[in-house]
């Protein structure tokens, strides 16, 4: 838990206007919310925070690679990503986060603490499916590449002149001819 503290900004002893915010984030950052699909992370996060006297806007920027293992061969490799979020925090009488785009704090509250929407942010910036780049250039040389080949069905070549005869029987029963 002690990584998410560090996503808590405090407002309240900020002037009004525009403030920015970095954080770097790895692994361990993913490690405290129980997620272990990453085998390392290398995430810059950028937070701009725009406090107005009734409401603050954060808009965030990441931009880095994670380290994933590609869904075909289960070799590693580090897959960029770039993600943004926008969120408008508003004041009322309770804590309200059932929209996604807009937060509602009690009055009396000193921070806010963006690290849910940052771990939001960044898992749904992976692609759900996650192929090795070398595997689309056809530079990956794997085992598991070998045995998905080995086992490929065989393309049937079809000839147009050749009949199956399994549909001739279905042929005559057509009535549009």
């Amino acid at each position: 838990m002690m990584v998410q503290k560090e996503f808590s900004i405090p407002f309240s002893g900020l002037k009004q206007g525009k403030h920015n915010f970095q954080y770097t984030v790895d692994n361990a950052f993913f490690e405290s919310f129980g997620y272990d699909e990453f085998n390392g992370a290398n995430i810059v996060l950028n937070v701009a925070l725009k406090k107005m006297s009734t409401m603050l806007e954060f808009e965030m920027e990441a931009t880095g690679t994670v380290n994933v293992d590609c869904d075909l061969t289960s070799e590693p490799y580090d897959q960029p990503i770039s993600a943004e979020l926008e969120l408008v925090v508003k004041f009322g009488d309770e804590y309200n986060d059932d929209d996604d785009d807009i937060l509602i704090v009690p009055h009396g509250s000193h921070q806010v603490n963006i690290a849910q929407y940052v771990y939001e942010m960044l898992v749904l910036a992976v692609p759900l499916k996650r192929i090795h780049p070398g595997v689309l250039d056809g530079s990956l040389q794997s085992e598991a590449l070998k045995k998905l080949e080995e086992l490929q069905p065989k393309q049937i070549k079809e000839n147009k002149n050749e009949n199956d005869p399994r549909w001739d029987e279905l042929k005559k029963l057509l009535t549009d001819k």
